[in-house]
């Protein structure tokens, strides 16, 4: 449960849920995954994936490796890798991904500004 300040924790466990029924307000910083099923209103930063589920909700600029969002959020999104919007998710803001996936009945209004990956860019270059 506690971590030595020197471990490295792993990005691809999830490491913190903010539950059903739940409201945090504050910015959240992790190296781990990050699940969200309340309400969020505070940025959020995260080595790891975000995950918004169905009744979860944010008010937040997201940084983060992936995000799937199928509940809904109200913020600027950067996304190292791939963002998918599912049918029941909702993204109000702009957002700046590698990679994304809006499924039929997933809603996004905004900007998007695709990236390319980091080694296909420094291969172009040269």
């Amino acid at each position: 449960m506690f971590k030595s300040k020197g471990t490295k924790l792993n990005p691809d466990t999830m490491d913190t849920l903010i539950g059903e029924g739940t409201t945090f307000e504050g910015k959240i910083k992790s190296e781990a995954s990050i699940r969200i099923e309340g309400h969020v209103i505070g940025d959020i930063e995260s080595t790891g994936d975000v995950t918004i589920g169905e009744n979860g909700s944010a008010r937040s600029n997201i940084v983060s490796r992936d995000l799937v969002l199928a509940g809904r959020l109200n913020g600027n999104v950067e996304v190292k890798g791939k963002l998918i919007i599912r049918a029941s998710g909702a993204l109000i803001g702009n957002l700046t991904a590698h990679s994304l996936l809006i499924e039929s009945g997933g809603v996004f209004h905004g900007t998007s500004h695709m990236t390319a990956k980091e080694s296909n860019a420094s291969q172009q270059e040269g």
